[in-house]
């Protein structure tokens, strides 16, 4: 006559079923005083047939912003029985804790049993559903950025707040150009299969640092509604066996980003100030987690790199990386962008855009500074018209190497 459902804590749903039951019982709490302002018989009798939650347990959250002292505080259904009555049907809830514990993440192994009537039985469906969607709308106008922690990805911090695309400040069409291939390939996956094609796609950014790689794959993602799952190939620790194993569990929906990508062409002997000899992924490594066998599929894979002269040609073949970009130094037409996000309401007739440019090219700093160090300028000088103009000297220190100084890879959009 009775049914059970059991859902462990390495299901994705787990925190959202207890996120669920939280505000549903807050509902009948909320419904369960308006009803009784309004008194009658009937009101107390559904009062009373409401069970309530007597074993809670305290989520404290400290805001990142705001007065030290500051702290919100949450009540989730904490450990042992609980029975809730949704619609006609009562659910009881057993939330057990065991003994033994995750050695990654050093959580506690945890259940939660639901049991109710076989008839009623349909109730679990819609009950999920709901702590689904209420999951979505908590992360919507999200990113989520997952890291590698062992062998699995994990959140990495809360999720970010999405970036608008036209926050990051490219070249004239090339930003256009990655989205619009991005969007072809996600449109493109019968194609793909029907030719027996495997369904993945890699994109390389290279250039000075500050020069937005990781800015633009972040915004992409969030006009994507994708997330982002991070490793750094320099990370200690991490060798092939690792790499092609995680590459192989990307959560769906998930752009990943592989850092620092001329590491794994490093010298191996080589030990550092601490004796450390350096990572473990090989090059052969990385061309065959990327497009190897055991490779996965469904993929859209971002490496950046600042040192792109120490690649090898093998990598940056279609199938691997089937764009490549270089981000260089700020252009006038970055120049002008990035004048108007800081600006555009202080300079309405742009008389101090034309200033501030004909003093960047007197200096020689026109493809010659990152887009980062101009943003920092503009933030240093905010609302300060005049005093960014007269603080453009200071980028001469910053100044980057000279655009002459880079390395053409084939098939590549040079942004100079």
């Amino acid at each position: 006559m009775l049914v059970d459902l059991e859902i462990t804590r390495h299901d994705h749903a787990y925190p959202w079923l207890l996120l669920w039951m939280t505000n549903f019982h807050r509902k009948q709490l909320a419904g369960g005083a308006h009803e009784a302002s309004h008194g009658g018989m009937l009101s107390s009798l559904v009062r009373r047939l409401n069970p309530r939650l007597h074993h809670l347990q305290v989520s404290t959250v400290q805001p990142k912003t705001g007065p030290s002292h500051a702290a919100h505080f949450f009540f989730v259904p904490g450990h042992g029985k609980h029975i809730l009555r949704y619609g006609t049907s009562f659910i009881l809830v057993d939330r057990q804790r065991e003994k033994a514990f995750n050695t990654t993440t050093g959580e506690p192994f945890e259940t939660i049993t639901m049991t109710t009537l076989y008839s009623h039985r349909n109730v679990f469906e819609h009950i999920f559903a709901e702590a689904h969607q209420m999951h979505q709308q908590m992360q919507e106008g999200k990113t989520t950025i997952y890291n590698a922690m062992g062998p699995d990805w994990q959140p990495f911090g809360d999720a970010k707040r999405k970036r608008p695309l036209d926050s990051v400040i490219l070249e004239r069409g090339v930003k256009e150009r990655i989205v619009q291939d991005v969007q072809a390939f996600l449109a493109a996956r019968t194609w793909y299969l029907d030719r027996g094609i495997p369904y993945r796609r890699g994109y390389l950014l290279y250039g000075p640092p500050g020069t937005g790689k990781s800015s633009f794959i972040q915004a992409l993602a969030g006009h994507l509604d994708f997330n982002i799952a991070i490793l750094n190939v320099s990370e200690r620790g991490l060798h092939d066996d690792r790499l092609s194993h995680l590459l192989s569990k990307v959560p769906p929906r998930t752009i990943v980003l592989l850092e620092d990508v001329d590491v794994a062409f490093a010298n191996r002997k080589k030990r550092d100030a601490d004796g450390y000899s350096g990572a473990n992924v090989t090059f052969s490594g990385l061309l065959n987690a990327l497009d190897g066998v055991a490779s996965a599929e469904e993929r859209i894979i971002f490496l950046t790199t600042n040192y792109v002269e120490r690649l090898d040609e093998a990598l940056i073949r279609p199938g691997r990386v089937d764009m490549t970009v270089r981000l260089g130094e700020a252009t006038e037409y970055q120049i002008e962008q990035l004048w108007d996000r800081f600006y555009a309401e202080f300079d309405a007739e742009g008389a101090g855009k034309q200033r501030f440019l004909a003093k960047m090219k007197q200096l020689g700093l026109t493809n010659a500074v990152s887009t980062a160090a101009l943003q920092g300028l503009f933030l240093y000088n905010k609302d300060d018209v005049e005093g960014a103009i007269g603080m453009v000297e200071g980028l001469t220190a910053g100044r980057s190497q000279q655009a002459s100084d880079h390395v053409e890879l084939p098939g590549h959009i040079d942004v100079r």
